[in-house]
């Protein structure tokens, strides 16, 4: 045997038993990279959710402030399908308990999106934007990106998860651990599902609205199962990842095996993930774009943005419509849930105004579907910001397309789905609760001038200083949490009067004043006046 000989085939017994170890060459260069260009998305996203979830005990208490109200209010929620729905069961009556039951499903939402959009930005978006195989050209093994991705995200639900727990030590340790685990458990089922569905098409757009479809569908799995019986022990519960979440039981009880559920899941989509990954070539997927038409059929730029934004818009006109008859339906158990508890009447309406007990809690419901749209308005807003980094605006802009026009087709789809998604939010809560659609309908129409402020704010940031134009999920977030946390801590009106919706009359049931609206329009003509202008004049990508 030659010495050639010996030495190639040394070689390939070391290449085969390091095999793995070149196909995550990188990986640690890549999850550095990639926390730093997540150092202020983590920590604000992480932050607002435990802040959710560490405020509900003072608030809770400030309601129900015996056991014999909490226990009385779980007895109320034993009767309640359509609470059940929206919340869940109630598995204890302490303060811990009522905690996880109040924000636990929504909280593992929250942390599912964060997860979601943490891997699909650092595996598909890179691949989409080009960088991915400029990266990929160099020392970086095949499945880096995506081990890179997968431990960004393990990262986030951590720190999640570590504030969770130790934020809610006082109620119980045991409980505060679970509910963190449980949270953090749900996103990264849902970063590893986003892992798989990355694979599968070639747009991160894409990508994002799937991978949230499956998360709506879970939800509405679980509400579906806790409506039916009122111990969490529905085949619909059980198929949802948020559904074990609750089933868990934190603060009551716990389950811990049912941690083995969030395990095997993330274990099982990630061996897939990892299998689908390197089986196609980098900027590909299994299931490619099918090419346009020989000639474009796109005449104009705002054509070319509600192309780009449709989907987006269907997906919250359609998530609208199913929340407003989801608390359409509640609304009719409004009276029941507050019974006597002259505490949860005044922050009903301190929300909803002074109109009774059913007029308050339509309003209530009213804003929230308008501090909600929010979130639609500067995402849709900042897809400018998108098309701008990911350099598909330039050569657009390069041929007669000025840049008012690019900018206005997308502002247009912003806004005007404001009006949209606001409408068909007022037509499922009309028909969710069975009464005249005029009244309810024209209460959510009235919401629109305070959202479309929000929206304003982010063209302004976006055509002022484009790196900070994400500070704008930022405004949208403390909107969120003023009205949310807001009227339960009985904040300063001076305070709350810093969101938009302080100002907006309390429908239905209130008395109409239209200055606030007409106010609240002239602030967002002149913000997006001086956003448009500032774009007008800076460079791109600048």
């Amino acid at each position: 045997m030659t010495a050639a000989t010996t030495t190639t085939k040394t070689t390939t017994a070391f290449a085969v038993r390091t095999g793995g170890s070149r196909q995550l060459a990188a990986t640690g260069t890549l999850l550095r990279f990639a926390l730093r260009r997540d150092r202020v998305m983590i920590p604000l996203w992480a932050g607002v959710i435990a802040l959710l979830v560490l405020s509900m005990p003072g608030s809770l208490e400030s309601v129900y402030s015996t056991p014999a109200e909490r226990a009385d209010l779980v007895r109320q929620m034993v009767t309640s399908s359509s609470l059940r729905a929206t919340y869940g069961p109630v598995f204890s009556d302490s303060l811990g308990g009522l905690t996880a039951w109040r924000v636990g499903g929504y909280t593992g939402v929250l942390a599912a999106v964060m997860s979601l959009l943490i891997v699909v930005r650092h595996t598909r978006d890179e691949e989409e934007s080009g960088r991915q195989e400029m990266i990929s050209a160099g020392m970086v093994g095949r499945r880096a990106p995506l081990t890179a991705a997968l431990l960004t995200a393990l990262v986030a639900n951590g720190a999640l998860a570590l504030l969770i727990a130790v934020g809610l030590a006082g109620q119980g340790g045991a409980g505060a651990v679970a509910l963190g685990l449980a949270v953090a458990g749900v996103g990264m089922v849902f970063a590893t599902m986003a892992a798989i569905v990355a694979q599968f098409t070639e747009s991160a757009r894409l990508a994002k609205g799937l991978t949230g479809g499956l998360l709506g569908a879970a939800f509405v799995l679980k509400a579906a199962g806790d409506s039916a019986t009122t111990d969490g022990s529905s085949v619909l519960t059980w198929i949802s990842p948020v559904g074990w979440l609750e089933n868990l039981r934190s603060f009551a009880d716990e389950r811990w095996w049912v941690l083995l559920l969030f395990a095997a899941a993330v274990a099982v989509q990630g061996a897939v993930a990892y299998e689908l990954a390197g089986r196609r070539d980098v900027g590909m997927s299994f299931l490619p774009t099918r090419p346009g038409p020989a000639s474009g059929r796109l005449g104009s730029a705002g054509a070319l943005a509600w192309r780009l934004q449709r989907g987006a818009v269907l997906g919250w006109s359609l998530g609208f419509l199913a929340a407003g008859a989801a608390f359409g339906g509640m609304t009719k158990g409004a009276a029941d849930l507050v019974g006597d508890n002259e505490k949860t009447r005044e922050i009903i309406e301190r929300m909803g105004g002074q109109s009774g007990i059913t007029d308050a809690f339509l309003a209530a419901m009213v804003g929230m579907l308008g501090m909600v749209a929010t979130l639609y308005v500067v995402s849709s807003v900042l897809r400018l910001h998108g098309e701008e980094t990911s350099q598909r605006a330039e050569p657009l802009l390069a041929g007669p397309v000025g840049r008012l026009r690019w900018a206005g087709g997308h502002l247009a789809v912003a806004f005007g789905g404001v009006v949209l998604i606001m409408a068909l939010g007022g037509l499922g809560l009309g028909l969710g609760y069975g009464a005249d659609l005029g009244p309810i309908l024209g209460a959510c129409l009235v919401q629109v001038p305070a959202v479309w402020t929000l929206g304003a704010l982010a063209v302004l940031l976006y055509g002022l200083a484009p790196r900070l134009a994400p500070g704008a999920w930022a405004a949208a977030g403390l909107v969120l949490l003023l009205g949310w946390i807001g009227p339960a801590l009985n904040v300063p009106q001076s305070v709350q009067n810093l969101s938009p919706f302080g100002h907006l009359p309390k429908l239905p049931g209130g008395d109409m004043t239209w200055s606030p609206l007409l106010i609240l329009t002239t602030i967002t003509a002149l913000l997006v006046a001086v956003g448009l202008g500032a774009l007008r004049r800076r460079d791109l990508s600048a």
